[in-house]
């Protein structure tokens, strides 16, 4: 899948099938929209196209009010959005940074601007809540009439329900916030994961005799938190059972190395003695996010925090053990 940063690319294709959001968890409501755009693509010998947003307009909004409450919290970051919608069989992406000049377009400069001298879209997916343009004036109803008139095809496509259940992003959200990991994995037809390169920290973890494995979430807002059992993915060709603390580590001074970023930090129960104790740095992995033991908790010291990780270690083995 090619990837692009606006659409003033050489490289971008002059026409496409196009599909346009979030796609925050690319869940499974996302997956059946991106099948059927793959297939109209085919049928047009066009590539197919997924124009998507960062930040989130959501945090743009948040920020310029200065009501950071109004952000949405972040399922996935952007490595892993793109990640899964290559694996969804996108041929391309565009990211567009979400910024004022792109709020305050209309609905019709949109049309003009992005989809069609940007993009050169032949066929518009969208789907059945979709809204466009400043003050979301556009609706489906007139990116239709403009499709009629401009000469490109648009289709809508309604909510994906799994058992009654409308499968969205916001939906997914409240399963992390509320620990409901098999719900979650339900809503996204496989488990939760988070990828990205191993960084130092303060490394605080080994001299408890913990070592631990630091991911950097980029968005200060996780759907997720807490202390989960996991799978790791990427050490070795099996993946590597774990515990991880999803979060801003309480229990430790905000202004350590990681600048009191989120992080998820897991400490792998079975280390491979092949990676000694620098092997993993750099390396891209991804934690599988199986099972929510409690939410983050604030030790009061060292010695109390060393037995607490000892205890989620416990309480990990103990789960995989009774269902792996």
């Amino acid at each position: 899948m090619k990837v692009f940063r606006g659409f003033h690319h050489p490289g971008l294709h002059p026409a496409c099938a196009l599909t346009i959001g979030n796609f925050d968890g690319v869940h499974r409501g996302h997956q059946a929209m991106l099948a059927l755009l793959k297939s109209e693509a085919q049928q047009r010998g066009v590539p197919s196209c997924v124009l998507t947003f960062e930040p989130h307009p959501r945090d743009h909004f948040a920020a310029i009010l200065h009501k950071p409450e109004l952000a949405p919290a972040r399922i996935g970051t952007l490595r892993d959005k793109l990640i899964d919608l290559a694996l969804c069989g996108v041929d391309q992406t565009v990211v567009l940074p979400f910024g004022q000049r792109l709020a305050d377009l209309s609905a019709q400069a949109f049309i003009n601007e992005v989809l069609l001298r940007g993009l050169g879209a032949h066929y518009v997916l969208v789907g059945d809540d979709f809204r466009f343009g400043a003050r979301r004036a556009g609706d489906y109803a007139l990116l239709d009439a403009a499709g009629t008139t401009r000469g490109f095809d648009v289709a809508r496509m309604n909510s994906y329900e799994v058992h009654g259940l409308r499968v969205s992003s916001s939906a997914v959200r409240q399963a992390l916030s509320e620990g409901r990991m098999e719900d979650v994995g339900r809503l996204l037809g496989r488990h939760y994961r988070i990828s990205g390169h191993v960084v130092h920290g303060r490394k605080l973890g080994r001299q408890l005799g913990f070592k631990t494995l630091n991911l950097r979430f980029a968005h200060w807002k996780p759907a997720a938190s807490g202390i989960f059992v996991v799978l790791v993915h990427g050490l070795t060709t099996q993946p590597l059972p774990g515990v991880a603390n999803m979060g801003i580590r309480p229990s430790l001074d905000p202004h350590d190395v990681n600048g009191g970023r989120v992080l998820l930090e897991t400490h792998c129960l079975q280390w491979p003695d092949a990676l000694g104790a620098e092997g993993a740095y750099g390396k891209i992995i991804r934690v599988e996010l199986l099972h929510k033991l409690h939410d983050e908790l604030k030790y009061d010291g060292l010695d109390a925090l060393t037995r607490g990780i000892r205890q989620d270690c416990d309480d990990a083995r103990a789960w995989l053990a009774a269902r792996i």
